[in-house]
């Protein structure tokens, strides 16, 4: 990971963080505020069932006063209070579930959308794991805050204030006695959320690293079953995994220490101090039973609360820490090059050309430099040159994945800038090496989305690059189903599918990236003959690993250590007798060999 990626690790302030994930609340008050009147209501309904023991007890049981109506009544007004306090609870906590599902249902598309807008630089140096990560496992952390740990405060910290209420209207005194308990208990909450955090953050690295680790050896499983590097491969995921634990194990032994132990013995203190209190009261003059037994009910009710909230602070801090991570990658800003501008060209011929332009990923090392040619409607260009010389970064630079040092780039007299994303994309056609597949049949990878595409453009989009035979063979043909990244189809079917793909776009400019390097003969010849066909009224720029594709160029440029060393047609350059021909020559003769 470069420098400029390392804040992403660094955690955020934990009150920015909390503040933060209010805000998406903002848009669901009503909701809240219905869900909070039936939480009170409810809450008061649940608090009243003691004091109405107590009047049962000091009015009529210690008395021995059996009024059949009062009774009837005050057992009805008892288990109104209950039935009330249950329908109430239940709404208020289906509402506020619902409230936070839509909350991070929310969330997740902002991280989305925010990861899709990231330049292709970002992508290049931040591990894909760390991504889906933060995108599934942080976010699903953030859905418990939500829905257990924010609802769980909200009700507890109510009936807290409800209880202190009932207490203070049975015995003011011994009430406000019971609040130094609460300094006590603040000062746990203060200890454990100082450490757990360091805890917490350490994990959440960690399994970054680990869906990491996942994703790299899932990916590379070819490689690593080839070269038999699965003992190795085992016991690198087996440290990280080790790492994991073991984080896990600080977070629980703190869990261990300053959650419900630490909490049941200031209960048990708590209680002492009620006991004595009515104890030494006592002595002066009689106690009533019913305050004694009401009190003693609101302190066991006081602690169960705060004992859910001792056990929802781990999840908690889990929760702040993935919520810091998810806003951190939120806040990270590394667009791609944007439309500079008010003006807003079309593309009608497809004319490229480029002008002295110098080219680096990281702003140190050039990667090509001064390098100019024009390329005009109907005109093919081939570049080639030894790995590492720059071809594909000039392919780079036209798609505006990433922006040029110095020079500029031109497409039918108009500077690159001054295009919208929309513009390019839309009338530029790009066939990698690799080609991409995605999850879903036929038609939907030749389409993409579009829905203005019908099905007979796509099928001819295929015929016209030869990838109807293959298709029409398979069961289901067009809409027969491709697991992820085509696995089920050979490289040239996918390479094939790949120009269907961009030709039924119909682009002004069609670009090649090696798109014949890592096919058969057969395929090849496929192609090529597609490829005649498609770059009719066309500008085509094509990166060329196999020489004897680009013989019919209109341009050739020759690329060395990052310097157009050689450049003119295919005869042109042999008669050279430079790099060109020795490149061409080799080739030849390795084809000759293999023939």
């Amino acid at each position: 990971m470069l420098d400029k990626h390392k804040h992403l690790l660094e955690p955020l302030p934990q009150g920015q963080v909390f503040k933060r994930l209010l805000a998406y609340t903002a848009s669901h008050k009503k909701l809240i505020i219905i869900a909070m009147l039936l939480l009170i209501g409810g809450t008061a309904a649940d608090l009243a069932g003691p004091i109405l023991v107590k009047i049962f007890i000091d009015d009529y049981l210690t008395p021995r006063n059996f009024v059949t109506e009062a009774l009837t009544a005050l057992a009805a007004v008892y288990i109104l209070l209950y039935l009330g306090s249950a329908v109430m609870n239940y709404i208020q906590s289906f509402m506020f579930q619902k409230i936070a599902l839509s909350i991070i249902r929310e969330l997740r598309i902002d991280v989305f959308r925010k990861v899709e807008n990231l330049g292709l630089s970002f992508f290049d140096q931040f591990p894909a794991g760390g991504l889906i990560s933060r995108i599934t496992n942080d976010t699903e952390q953030i859905k418990e805050l939500y829905i257990t740990v924010l609802a769980t405060f909200v009700q507890n910290i109510v009936f807290l204030i409800g209880v202190f209420i009932a207490m203070f209207y049975l015995n003011p005194q011994l009430a406000a006695f019971c609040l130094l308990v609460l300094p006590v208990i603040a000062a746990v909450m203060y200890l454990y959320k100082k450490y757990s955090s360091i805890y917490y953050a350490d994990m959440s690295e960690k399994l970054s690293e680990l869906n990491s680790r996942l994703n790299e050896s899932i990916q590379g499983m070819p490689v690593i079953q080839m070269f038999r590097q699965e003992r190795r491969m085992n016991k690198e995921f087996a440290a990280v995994n080790e790492g994991h634990h073991r984080a896990w194990l600080k977070s629980m032994k703190l869990d261990g220490l300053l959650l419900r132990p630490a909490v049941d013995l200031i209960s048990i203190l708590a209680l002492m101090l009620v006991l004595t209190y009515f104890g030494i009261t006592s002595f002066a003059g009689p106690v009533e039973i019913g305050v004694i037994y009401a009190f003693v009910n609101y302190l066991d009710r006081f602690f169960e609360p705060v004992n859910q909230i001792m056990q929802r602070l781990s999840m908690f801090q889990q929760a702040m820490i993935s919520a810091g991570r998810v806003f951190k990658l939120m806040d990270h800003e590394e667009p791609p090059p944007l439309q500079k501008g008010s003006e807003t060209p079309s593309i009608k011929d497809g004319a490229v050309q480029f002008s002295n332009v110098n080219f680096s990923y990281n702003e140190k090392e050039q990667i090509f430099k001064n390098v100019s040619f024009q390329v005009k409607k109907g005109e093919m260009l081939a570049i080639v040159g030894h790995t590492g010389s720059g071809k594909s970064s000039i392919i780079n630079a036209l798609m505006r994945f990433y922006p040029v040092d110095n020079g500029s780039i031109f497409i039918d007299g108009k500077n690159l800038e001054q295009y919208t994303d929309s513009e390019l994309r839309s009338h530029m056609g790009l066939v990698l090496q690799d080609a991409f597949i995605f999850v879903g049949d036929m038609r939907y990878n030749i389409r993409l989305y579009d829905e203005n595409i019908n099905d007979e453009e796509v099928r001819q989009a295929a015929e016209k690059v030869g990838a109807d035979s293959f298709i029409e063979r398979l069961p289901g043909g067009y809409s027969h189903k491709i697991g992820e990244r085509g696995a089920t189809l050979s490289t040239g079917e996918r390479q094939l599918l790949s120009f269907a793909r961009t030709i039924v776009k119909d682009p002004k400019i069609l670009i090649l990236d090696e798109a014949t390097a890592s096919i058969d003969t057969e395929t090849e010849t496929v192609i090529q003959h597609a490829l005649e066909k498609a770059r009719e009224g066309r500008t085509t720029i094509a990166i060329a690993h196999r020489l004897s594709t680009i013989r019919h160029a209109d341009h050739i440029l020759v690329l060395k250590e990052g310097v157009v060393a050689e450049e003119g047609t295919h005869d042109e350059l042999i008669e050279q007798k430079g790099i060109y021909e020795k490149m061409y020559r080799l080739q030849k003769g390795r084809e000759s060999v293999s023939e």
